[in-house]
């Protein structure tokens, strides 16, 4: 007979475990005996352990390992410790749904590229069309979205690529006559202005404020004003400050600018033209701010004219005067040029002379302090035997259309010493680097957001960013 005071130790001889018993237990019946279990006592059979801390994810109340907790963090299974979100949905940029292809050991999506990521690409078929060509930028000045404009071979493409994780394609305006490779697109007063070399286009004028309330897409847009007052022409220029386009490469004027006031966008009015320069393939107008204190205030064109640059004072629209004119060696055919920020020099693309002389891709550049006297710079010679078209300054960065080499990005701020540095590319047209009419057309850098935007005659739409 055993004696009371057995009793307790006995019991507690019955119903305790040993720490070899305890660890080959299962406390949370997952068929997971503790000691392999990373979450004991919480039933986890597939054992994920996204952070690789030997916690359980289902136990773990920091599941990336960032210092946020999981409750808090706007991405649980990816570290973000600093909780970006730029389009602000909830979701951390660091696990949104993405697009982006970033440039890595010189290629992204099999696209060459030097410090520039892919953030979209949309093909040729998505807006059904078979060639790009010019394309531009807005953004809406009330919601700050921004939407690219892009010219094919039968209309023109609008694209809210406000976000580039989920763009969308919001339609199309009709050519307003027949196809044409030729199209150009400018922007003034949240209108879209449109011209094309096809027969009887004339001008083409669209309120992009329609595109805020688009709910059935890719619409058929229809244009708010067709200005036929001129037939078809290659390009348009607009003068933002003062509200007027330069039609050019028209038949009016023997080509030369065509001067519309649009300050009402949709009742254009001609008010004069330029023939005494020749025929224009090109232009920059602006309001002269620069270094010339002659012109001061002045609207002053330069236009790009075949076999040289012509400077011309366009303030007075029945009474426009040359300036000055200057040419350069070996000209191939003189096509599209751009001041740099400060208006002292001018950057100019020769469309033909790699074709003609075997160069480089070569950029002419000008000295323009005295517009008077406008005196040749240098030449700046690429990389690749690739044909330059059209090129934009900003922020001290050359961004070139490069046709098969792509979008080159090239440093212009030591211009005064003659130099220029390439610091990024972004190759759209990947086959080669040939001196041939493939591969981008041009290249819109304007967007606040640092997106910038290609079109690509063979490979469509694409947005990339510095990294």
């Amino acid at each position: 007979m055993l004696k009371k005071f057995m009793l307790p130790a006995l019991l507690l001889l019955l119903f305790s475990c040993s720490p070899d018993e305890e660890i080959n237990n299962d406390r949370d019946n997952d068929t997971i005996v503790n000691a392999s279990d990373n979450c004991p006592d919480t039933t986890n059979r597939d054992q994920l352990d996204t952070d690789s801390d030997g916690e359980g994810d289902l136990c773990d109340t920091d599941n990336d390992n960032d210092g946020i907790a999981d409750t808090e963090d706007n991405c649980p299974l990816i570290a973000n410790p600093g909780q970006e979100d730029e389009n602000n949905d909830g979701t951390g940029d660091a696990c949104a749904p993405s697009n982006k292809v970033p440039c890595e050991n010189g290629m992204a999506d099999g696209y060459p590229c030097n410090d520039y990521d892919l953030l979209l690409n949309m093909p040729l078929s998505a807006f059904f069309a078979d060639a790009g060509n010019d394309s531009w930028g807005w953004t809406d000045p009330t919601t700050n979205k921004e939407y690219a404009i892009m010219g094919l071979n039968n209309g023109t493409a609008f694209i809210d690529i406000t976000d580039t994780n989920n763009p969308v394609y919001l339609g199309k305006l009709p050519t307003a006559s027949v196809n044409s490779i030729w199209r150009d697109i400018k922007v003034y007063e949240n209108h879209a202005f449109i011209v094309s070399e096809a027969t009887n286009h004339g001008m083409q004028v669209f309120d992009l404020t329609k595109l805020r309330n688009i709910t059935t897409t890719p619409a058929v847009f229809t244009a708010d004003k067709n200005f036929t007052e001129f037939g078809s022409a290659h390009n348009i220029v607009i003068n933002e400050d003062s509200g007027y386009a330069y039609i050019v490469g028209a038949s009016n004027f023997g080509g030369g600018p065509i001067f519309v006031n649009i300050q009402d966008p949709i009742n254009p009015v001609i008010e004069g033209g330029f023939a005494a320069g020749g025929y224009s393939h090109d232009a920059q107008v602006i309001t002269y701010t620069g270094p010339d204190t002659d012109y001061a205030g002045k609207e002053i064109l330069i236009g790009s004219n075949e076999d040289e640059v012509v400077l011309a004072d366009v303030t007075n629209k029945t009474n426009p005067i040359i300036i000055s004119k200057i040419s350069y060696s070996n000209v191939g055919y003189a096509h599209q040029g751009w001041f740099t920020e400060d208006l002292k020099y001018f950057i100019l693309g020769d469309e033909l002379d790699e074709r003609d002389f075997g160069n480089n891709t070569r950029t002419i550049v000008f000295d323009f302090t005295d517009l008077d006297n406008p005196a040749y710079h240098f030449d700046y010679l690429g990389t690749t035997a690739a044909i330059d078209h059209n090129g934009y300054v900003k922020d001290n960065i050359y961004y070139q259309a490069n046709y098969t080499a792509g979008v080159r990005m090239i440093d212009v701020s030591n211009v005064v010493n003659k130099e220029f540095t390439e610091v990024g590319f972004f190759d759209t047209y990947p086959n080669n680097n040939s001196t041939a009419f493939d591969g981008v057309w041009n290249v819109y850098p304007y967007f606040p957001s640092g997106n910038i935007i290609i079109s690509d005659i063979n490979n469509g739409f694409f947005v990339i960013r510095k990294k």
